[in-house]
């Protein structure tokens, strides 16, 4: 049975909302997180909660300590509580070098005065993530839906916050079925996505997968006809003809012809849809530049856990799958 697409949106697991290990950005427009910002006795009723909070980084020091805006007053995460393994040289100081201008989760752990006087609070985003690992990366299985936002990329994959900061990576070639030469041409960073986990390793590391959950080969190609003309992306150009990405999950092949290059966006005339093949076979009418914004993406499923994923059509003689 087909399945309507939903469109990409900010997605919460009922892991992460059982164990409250979001993304970071989660909470820092919430009502009960601006209340708790806006005095200190907020702040001292969150010291006594041990309730996470969130602020922006307004600046890392030389000492690489990341000071916040509270609103009532400043906040100060010191090195050493940055991040769950810099004291160990496991995560580098870029981790926190980079979350300037960007939400840090954390929990008030004392007040004291700085050089000038002036009572600030002392947070430890470091006791989030350790709480983070504790209640949700080590109850997570493989197969897992669940939520992420993109914070950084590189050629071989993505770095996603799955909770506090925690950073997961997902490998290019699981992001999706139809290649791509970088993640940026699929992901933007601090855009949310959702995700399936692929495993999770002895030192609490999360790999995660994608293509899972952008429809099999049969729930993409049931959006397109033989005799349609329709847009897409040249994503390859090969001696004996050239891959057009009509969606993330689904790709055909057309002639090669001149002046046609990669990252080209195409008109593409659908010849035929072949199912038992897994092919659609394509003309390109025309080429033309792509916007430089990256499409919303769309889901297939909302699924919390899968256990089994066939991208194969039925009687295909070839089998993708993925096992969890």
């Amino acid at each position: 049975m087909n399945r309507m697409p939903q469109l990409q949106s900010e997605y919460v697991s009922p892991k992460q909302l059982a164990s409250g290990c979001l993304p970071e950005g989660a909470y820092i427009a919430s009502a009960a997180n601006r209340r708790a910002l806006a005095s200190v006795y907020g702040l001292q009723e969150a010291l006594a909660d041990g309730r996470t909070l969130e602020g922006r980084v307004t600046l890392c020091d030389g000492a690489h300590n990341l000071h916040v805006d509270l609103g009532c007053m400043q906040g100060i995460i010191p090195r050493e509580e940055g991040a769950l393994g810099i004291d160990s040289g496991a995560v580098r100081d870029i981790a926190l070098i980079s979350r300037v201008g960007k939400s840090v989760a954390f929990r008030v752990t004392g007040f004291d005065e700085d050089a000038d006087g002036h009572t600030r609070a002392l947070l430890s985003r470091r006791a989030v993530q350790a709480d983070c690992v504790e209640r949700f990366v080590r109850t997570l299985e493989a197969g897992d839906v669940i939520g992420a936002r993109v914070t950084h990329m590189e050629p071989f994959g993505v770095f996603a916050d799955i909770g506090a900061g925690l950073s997961a990576l997902m490998p290019i070639d699981s992001i999706s079925v139809s290649r791509i030469p970088h993640p940026n041409v699929r992901f933007t960073s601090g855009q949310p996505i959702r995700a399936v986990v692929r495993g999770v390793d002895a030192q609490d590391r999360v790999t995660l997968t994608h293509k899972e959950l952008l429809g099999t080969w049969e729930e993409n190609a049931c959006a397109f006809e033989p005799g349609q003309t329709v847009p897409g992306i040249v994503r390859s150009v090969e001696k004996y003809g050239v891959f057009v990405e009509l969606t993330p999950n689904l790709a055909g092949l057309a002639e090669w012809a001149q002046g046609i290059e990669a990252g080209h966006g195409a008109s593409v005339y659908i010849k035929s849809i072949l199912p038992e093949r897994m092919k659609v076979k394509l003309i390109v009418v025309d080429t033309f530049t792509l916007p430089e914004t990256v499409s919303p993406l769309r889901y297939f499923t909302d699924s919390t856990h899968l256990d089994r994923w066939v991208y194969s059509p039925s009687g295909c003689e070839k089998r993708i799958e993925s096992v969890f």
